[in-house]
């Protein structure tokens, strides 16, 4: 049943070990992840973080909302946000909600949720205008970039292994082949 915004934001506040998020108005909980999910997630936050400045960035693993509209917030498995959009929030009580498109946002595959998260969140972080967007494929070893173009379109890479580099964040790069370890 769909909610408003101000009662999911309430919702994910007051219960925020339940991982709320909220599709076309209707709440629903962030399933449970595999193992092999959960270390690619893990790892590649950890990579991400040791390359940033952290004067400029902050990296989130599985924590965080991203807003598309009054209907769509989502957690993304992991996203780097500019410190510039993290300092207003620090200190308030309010729900950590991001609605300004951020650098890099990524879904990592997961029997739970492969299906949902290119159908549905992907169309939402690219009507968000998110800059880079990543699916990666723990089982296949794949990864896929869309990186929104300069007429707001997005092109498609896809990498089978090697280097990875993120296009909105220079000089960030990921080892695939090492994050599959």
């Amino acid at each position: 049943m769909p909610i408003s915004e101000a009662a999911f934001r309430k919702l994910a506040l007051e219960a925020p070990s339940e991982q709320w998020e909220l599709h076309c108005g209707s709440p629903r909980r962030k399933p449970g992840m595999t193992a092999e999910h959960n270390r690619t997630m893990l790892r590649l936050a950890v990579s991400l973080d040791q390359q940033l400045d952290r004067k400029e960035f902050d990296v989130r693993c599985n924590a965080g909302h991203v807003r598309a509209s009054a209907q769509h917030y989502y957690i993304p498995d992991v996203a780097v946000i500019p410190i510039a959009l993290v300092q207003p929030q620090l200190g308030t009580l309010a729900l950590e909600v991001y609605e300004t498109p951020l650098p890099l946002v990524v879904e990592i595959w997961s029997p739970s949720t492969g299906d949902y998260d290119i159908r549905e969140k992907l169309v939402e972080y690219q009507r968000r205008g998110d800059l880079e967007i990543w699916r990666i494929h723990p089982f296949e070893r794949t990864l896929i970039a869309w990186r929104r173009q300069p007429d707001g379109s997005y092109a498609e890479t896809i990498y089978p292994g090697g280097l990875v580099y993120a296009v909105a964040l220079p000089g960030v790069a990921i080892a695939l082949d090492t994050l599959f370890e």
